[in-house]
């Protein structure tokens, strides 16, 4: 019998780069839009879809480990608990606190400077678009990071996962934005994390900051050092080395456009 040629489509290549990528530069460009009307490059948006991917799959593999301690499969809210509690470099999002079901009463009574209890927020009735408004256009995104991970959850969970995505991208927008309109990172600061009696770790040697960022680009477009600057603010410790990593290798080959 004749040989019968081998069909190259029958094995998928692995995903790289933006085809691995939940979160779209279409979505990562709506959430632009409710922000700014400066155009957004494809790199830009490229970078932001993955600090984003890198964030909640950090995120997400906390989920993991808090249920498999329970011998669980599918992932709850009391794990994403779990998960920020054991590492605080991925607490991001941080205005979903005060509108997650998961975390109502576990922020503590918040006190104004005359001691006055400080009224919960309240769902916004204004027409104005924000994080909270668009956080169900993650849905889709956040299960394909589930199911690329190899876990379920349940819809709170997903709903939870969902808000603070859009929230950190929102955040992360918004600082980028500001690296575009002040011509790059004015400041820069450190964040040292000490336990109740340890002692206090030495001052950071000034050749260990990374230099500030000083832009050169198109005063109106987002472009991906912006987004990389930005990135810098939101995050902090492992997981602001480990996403700009991930975000240069995700946009070494996109076009400038």
């Amino acid at each position: 019998m004749p040989v019968q040629p081998t069909r190259s489509k029958s094995i998928p290549a692995p995903a790289s780069g933006i085809d691995a990528l939940p979160f779209t530069p279409s979505l990562v460009k709506t959430v632009f839009r409710d922000v700014t009307s400066m155009h957004v490059s494809r790199p830009a948006a490229c970078a932001a879809a993955s600090v984003v991917r890198t964030v909640l799959t950090e995120i997400v593999d906390g989920c993991r480990r808090a249920a498999a301690e329970q011998a669980r499969t599918k992932l709850l809210p009391a794990d994403l608990v779990s998960s920020l509690y054991r590492n605080v470099e991925v607490t991001v999002g941080a205005k979903w606190y005060d509108h997650s079901p998961t975390f109502k009463g576990l922020n503590g009574v918040t006190y104004d400077a005359e001691g006055a209890i400080v009224p919960a927020p309240r769902r916004s009735q204004s027409r104005k678009p924000s994080a909270m408004a668009g956080a169900h256009r993650f849905e889709a995104e956040t299960k394909k990071l589930l199911r690329s991970q190899g876990v379920t959850a349940v819809p709170a969970l997903v709903r939870d996962l969902d808000g603070l995505a859009s929230n950190f991208l929102t955040d992360l927008a918004r600082d980028a934005v500001m690296v575009v309109r002040e011509g790059g990172v004015k400041w820069y600061g450190t964040v040292a994390l000490v336990l109740p009696g340890e002692p206090t770790p030495p001052p950071f040697l000034k050749e260990s900051i990374p230099a500030l960022y000083s832009r050169t680009g198109d005063a109106q477009t987002v472009g991906r050092d912006d987004i990389l600057a930005a990135t810098t603010i939101q995050l902090f410790g492992d997981i602001r080395q480990q996403a700009l990593t991930e975000a240069h290798e995700a946009t070494r080959s996109t076009s400038a456009v």
